[in-house]
């Protein structure tokens, strides 16, 4: 890490600023719902109470206190990845020590926090907007919401780097605000405090009539907590653990200044009406709802971003279909994915349409993202098991968060016929996709064949000095999946010499590996034949900048400044000119061989790759490299054992030979 790079993690003003900005929208504007949600949970039948109000407000404290505080500020940003946190990020961690379920938490993990995505941006500004029904009870806020889901999307083609200036100190506001709301209640009520007790908490669990199922609506409170591990390369654990500290006293504030207020409402319901809203003064309470907008869409705005960076890193890891990225600033980590963008855009709408308020979005909220953090806390379980070695620490933290999370799942899937069936089915039909992506590699690896390079060298040696074969190209690069120079892809020796000869001057073998470290960017060169036949290979993080072009142009460039090969045409009448020698890339796309027998699932799992293909980014350019000279070849690999066919002569044939022979023996 250069010194740049070490001064944007260091504790400071700025950095907090940031992580106000970026890290805290989410989990920052949870106050507006979720106490509504445990009184709506709870007096479907039953009025107010002291118990319920007590026990609730005592149920989120220790729930930010475990779940957020505990395991994401403190436990979860101690497993950094150089710096860089995130469910992928912690599988790259501990993939190295090769278990396999490890990808499935990371893949289920990563499609439950994108089907969150659906939900978060309009419930936040839904709750935000729901304030104006104060004053005009029949007022319809769905299509003001969708209005500004629109421009919020329409708006990520641009770029936040400017907008993104002015979060933090928006979101400070929006702390400050929420924090003085809540301190102006309940100083008019301290006794609400006692709630700090556990026993409020575990009374209503077991004491209340159906209090365990009340956890669903509890754990609204930590939703976002995951943004504080995923975005820490933004900002920095320091940062991250200074703005909590702030963030949580202001949250509690106002969870206690509602709590406070509901105790003037025992023995009554909330007939509509939202605790959040009800502990603004009237004088503020238009401030109030045009600041719980703008922190909404600051909320959504970073779940966007963080959905996009999600999904750059699930390409790079090859878990996810090939998708066009742009970056529509100069700002680190500025990434614009389109596809993502509109599909979340009709997301959040059909979510709007359907629940129509945030109270009915209530249901669908929470239930995916407890599988998230069931997955996270796996990885967490299994890296403090295996890379720090310790025993004691894991058994703790297995036991402490697992029975957590499972009560809250458990509890949680009461709200699937609610609404849950929504977040899950997107969790799913995204998970299908990553599986199918990830069996098809496995079965494209399994079946890829490799020969050994050093038989070749003579042919490619013998094939570059034969003029009787006309010339492919002066330089002739292949992507190979072999990662050494010692082995090479059968399908490249297939296509250089038994598919159409391809005669060169120069073969160039460019094998991409997507390391563990975030940022990594270097690469190796293998000389197999001197300024004739190169083995290069790219090391980039699951962070870095993977295109290709233009990392292999500098590769080059280095390369001929070192006067290991030479970059001007080898054509007589273009080289007096020095013009550039030209290239060709040979992109081999795998086919599975109608020769072999395969399985009915491989078969399954060929066909749905077949698919997702034909609705991805081609190879091509995904490497950017749809403006070179590129030729796309099939190559057949077979995935199971060749075919079993049986033809016999017929005896008919062999008669008609012996009468053929015997007349011309006679004559």
């Amino acid at each position: 890490m250069n010194a740049r790079d070490s001064n944007k993690y260091k504790l400071s003003i700025a950095g907090i600023l940031v992580s106000m900005g970026i890290i805290y929208g989410d989990i920052g504007t949870s106050p507006l719902y979720v106490f509504r949600a445990i009184i709506d949970s709870a007096t479907l039948t039953e009025n107010i109470t002291e118990e319920l109000v007590l026990g609730g407000v005592s149920c989120v404290f220790w729930t930010l206190t475990l779940i957020t505080s505990f395991k994401y500020v403190y436990l979860a940003l101690n497993a950094d990845n150089k710096g860089e946190g995130g469910i992928f990020a912690l599988y790259a961690l501990v993939r190295r020590y090769k278990a396999q379920w490890v990808i499935y938490a990371a893949i289920i993990g990563c499609c439950t926090l994108i089907a969150d995505g659906f939900i978060t941006p309009a419930i936040s500004i839904a709750s935000a907007v729901e304030g104006v029904k104060i004053h005009y009870p029949g007022f319809e806020t769905a299509p003001y919401v969708i209005g500004i889901l629109v421009l919020l999307f329409f708006f990520q083609q641009f770029g936040t780097s400017v907008v993104g200036k002015t979060f933090g100190p928006i979101m400070v506001i929006w702390f400050i605000t929420i924090g003085v709301f809540g301190m102006w209640q309940f100083s008019q009520n301290l006794t609400v405090f006692k709630a700090i007790n556990p026993m409020y908490a575990w009374n209503l669990l077991t004491e209340y009539k159906g209090g365990f199922w009340l956890l669903g609506a509890v754990f609204l409170c930590t939703t976002g907590a995951e943004a504080l591990y995923s975005d820490l390369g933004h900002c920095g654990k320091g940062n991250i653990r200074a703005g909590w500290f702030f963030v949580k006293i202001a949250l509690l504030f106002n969870y206690f200044g509602q709590a406070a207020w509901l105790l003037t409402q025992v023995g009554t319901k909330l007939n509509g009406r939202i605790p959040f809203y009800e502990i603004v003064p009237e004088e503020l309470l238009i401030f109030s709802i045009v600041i719980a907008t703008m922190a909404a869409v600051i909320a959504s705005q970073a779940l966007i971003s963080g959905t996009f960076t999600l999904v750059n890193e699930a390409m790079k890891l090859k878990l996810w279909p090939s998708t066009r990225v742009r970056f529509p600033s100069q700002q680190m980590g500025q990434i614009y994915i389109p596809a993502i963008n509109w599909i979340l855009l009709a997301g959040t709408i059909i979510v709007v349409l359907i629940f129509k308020e945030s109270s009915a979005m209530e249901g669908a909220y929470g239930l995916a993202i407890t599988l998230n953090m069931l997955m996270t806390t796996s990885l967490l379980v299994y890296y403090f098991g295996t890379a720090k070695h310790s025993r004691l620490r894991t058994l703790g933290i297995a036991l402490v968060f697992f029975t957590l999370e499972t009560m809250f799942l458990i509890s949680n899937l009461n709200k699937f016929s609610q609404g849950g069936w929504f977040t899950y089915a997107i969790a799913f039909i995204f998970f299908l996709l990553m599986f199918v992506l990830l069996k098809a590699r496995y079965l494209r690896d399994r079946h890829t064949e490799f020969v050994d390079l050093k038989h070749y060298v003579p042919l490619i040696q013998d094939l570059q000095a034969d003029n009787n074969i006309q010339k492919e190209a002066t330089n002739l690069v292949y992507m190979a999946v072999a990662d050494s120079k010692r082995y090479i892809d059968s399908n490249i020796i297939y296509s250089i010499f038994k598919k159409r000869p391809k005669r060169a001057d120069v073969y160039w073998f460019l094998h991409v590996d997507t390391v563990d470290s975030p940022y990594t960017s270097k690469y190796s060169v293998d000389t197999i034949i001197s300024k004739k036949c190169f083995f290069i290979r790219i090391k980039l993080g699951f962070k870095a900048d993977h295109r290709v072009n233009l990392l292999f142009n500098k590769i080059l460039h280095e390369m001929a400044d070192n006067a290991e090969i030479d970059l001007v045409s080898h054509y007589d009448s273009l080289r007096k000119h020095s013009m550039p020698a030209d290239f060709k890339f040979v992109m081999l796309h795998s086919l599975a061989s109608v020769d072999s027998e395969i399985s009915n699932f491989d078969n399954i799992i060929i066909q749905g790759y077949r698919f997702i293909k034909s609705h991805s980014l081609s190879t091509e350019e995904m490497y950017g490299l749809e403006l070179a000279n590129v030729e796309v070849e099939t190559v057949p690999i077979m995935v199971g054992p060749p075919a079993k066919v049986r033809i016999k002569r017929e005896r008919e044939d062999l008669e008609r030979e012996k009468e053929i022979r015997y007349y011309n023996q006679g004559n």
